[in-house]
């Protein structure tokens, strides 16, 4: 093909492919615009900041398990939520995925030129978990824009035969902001100071040289880590809590790890992984071991059998390919094992979240640019029949794979019905009320109670962040509290005495899992005897949506 003709053609790939990341980051965005309504956003990454500010500044939050974790990216939300704003969060969020799709393009566009740089933004950014994250304050995608940077640092000191020791500074500063940002970055910061030692001495034959730069990248990331660690050292005394309890024997305000499976994230530690989800779900031994693969093909969102999040097939089924030439081989391998390694320990040590891999994404979006550029110039040059015949199966795979994410983005969109509240053709409440049934409930708290109401969470999983009153839950998520009371209500005052020693004006309560709860765990008689002690000592003042207010009546002792 002549030159000229190349440069054209070179040219409408890129403004298509830029046209397809402009639509998609113009959705994004009105995405980003809409109030936060996703489950750890409520419990969690706006919900702790919010009490810190109502608290007038950092305190202890001891019924919460997520205050002990690490917060780098949390604390960037503090900003926007001091004057009121919970949109920016959103935004914030997304730059990190926006910055993670800017790495990808930088490697890419490097090795290969400006057109598999922007394939490899429109692969990252158009994979369904990354959309959704990068619609919500969460901070996984801050996770994988550190972890991502800290590799791609460290890729390139190897490829200076290690005379540029800047870049082995950078990844273990970028390396250290991965872990104040979330502890699932310690199965990266582990894997990335073995290979850091591994290589190093594989490629120079030196052997203490390799482990010096080894303890150098520790100890720098360690110490950009360490602020959180000495938090939590002196409230706990366990530097890494809730992760290790066993081993530190720590134990906050009576917090419990209550889980069924194992996980170094978490901290749960009762049931093994495989004999959980053959009780729950009746999956045999094949078919959870099987569960890597799986997430490329099953996920599903908010669905804890299938991972909470969906992938594209396309990463996998393109990585083989990538290797059908001998460039780069390095960084393939660096890339395959890495990605391979993180997500069987992830799969072992954590809870079964998609979004819980997505360190990995990344290198498996450049190594599917590879495989899809690799076989494409190999196809170009060959002119039988069974060639074309080959290279129209790609082409079909391509294109119904991408479709899979427009689908989903179509879908995703669909769901969330922006444009109503964009074009305020609904108010704020109207839309949280439309997407959370707890809403009405905290709105009328939130009117219709004193500033110093204090708010006691029954079954409402800590999602308390709307609420602009005090609030408490538990880990076990009220059902303590329930098993107590249940368990005092043969006397009047000693019940009475128990529910006000909780601190709090108010309970809020939502409905059907008490009574699942109780209907599960007691006889009739004493689920009327619990009714009948809570008539006395509190009034259902609020309902709404299987949620109910009640408001404590002052003792009379």
């Amino acid at each position: 093909m002549p030159i000229n003709k190349v440069s054209r053609l070179n040219i409408l790939i890129q403004i298509l492919l830029g046209m397809a990341i402009f639509f998609l980051l113009v959705t994004l965005i009105i995405l980003c615009m809409l109030p936060p309504t996703a489950t750890d956003a409520l419990i969690h990454h706006l919900a702790i900041p919010k009490l810190w500010l109502l608290n007038g500044g950092f305190y202890e939050i001891k019924w919460s398990v997520f205050s002990y974790y690490p917060m780098n990216v949390d604390l960037l939300y503090l900003i926007p939520l001091y004057f009121h704003n919970d949109i920016i969060p959103n935004f914030i969020h997304m730059g990190f995925g926006i910055g993670t799709s800017w790495l990808i393009y930088w490697y890419l566009k490097n090795k290969f030129g400006r057109v598999w740089g922007l394939l490899g933004v429109l692969v990252f950014l158009s994979t369904p978990i990354v959309l959704r994250m990068s619609t919500v304050a969460y901070v996984d995608l801050g996770l994988i824009f550190f972890t991502t940077a800290g590799i791609l640092a460290y890729l390139r000191w190897r490829s200076s035969d290690y005379n540029e020791n800047k870049w082995l500074i950078i990844s273990a500063i970028t390396m250290g902001v991965a872990l104040g940002t979330k502890y699932n970055a310690l199965v990266a910061w582990f894997l990335l100071a073995l290979a850091i030692i591994f290589f190093y001495s594989r490629d120079t034959k030196k052997q203490w040289p390799a482990v010096k730069y080894g303890v150098i990248f520790f100890l720098i990331s360690f110490l950009v880590f360490s602020p959180w660690l000495i938090k939590n050292l002196i409230l706990t005394g366990n530097p890494l809590f809730p992760l290790f309890t066993g081993f530190f024997n720590t134990n906050v305000n009576g917090m419990a790890t209550d889980g069924n499976t194992y996980s170094v994230v978490s901290g749960n530690t009762y049931m093994g992984m495989f004999k959980y989800r053959a009780m729950l779900y009746g999956e045999s031994f094949r078919e959870t071991l099987m569960i890597p693969l799986r997430f490329f093909f099953q996920g599903r969102d908010f669905s804890d059998r299938y991972f909470d999040g969906v992938l594209n097939p396309l990463l996998i089924i393109m990585v083989p390919f990538a290797f059908m030439n001998r460039s780069f081989q390095k960084d393939k391998v660096f890339f395959v094992l890495f990605s391979v390694f993180f997500i069987l320990i992830t799969f072992f040590l954590d809870e079964l979240r998609i979004r819980y891999i997505l360190p990995a994404i990344p290198f498996l979006s450049i190594l599917t640019v590879m495989g899809i550029m690799n076989i494409l110039n190999w196809s170009k040059d060959k002119t039988s029949p069974l060639m074309y015949f080959f290279t129209g199966i790609v082409l079909i795979l391509l294109i119904t794979l991408g479709a899979k994410n427009v689908l989903y983005l179509k879908n995703y969109f669909q769901n969330l019905q922006p444009l109503k509240y964009i074009c305020n053709m609904e108010t704020k409440d109207d839309y949280l009320n439309r997407h959370l049934k707890s809403y009405a409930a905290i709105s009328y708290l939130n009117k219709y109670t004193p500033r110093d109401a204090r708010i006691r969470l029954i079954f409402l999983a800590g999602r308390g962040y709307y609420l602009d009153r005090a609030y408490e839950d538990d880990s076990s998520f009220g059902m303590n509290v329930i098993r107590d009371l249940v368990a005092k209500s043969n006397d009047d005052k000693i019940f009475q005495k128990y529910l006000h020693s909780l601190g709090c004006t108010h309970l809020l309560v939502r409905k059907d899992l008490l009574l699942k709860y109780l209907h599960d765990n007691y006889s009739p008689g004493e689920v009327d005897r619990l009714f009948k002690q809570i008539r006395k000592a509190a009034e259902i003042i609020y309902e709404a949506n299987g949620y109910v207010v009640y408001k404590l009546i002052p003792s009379l002792n």
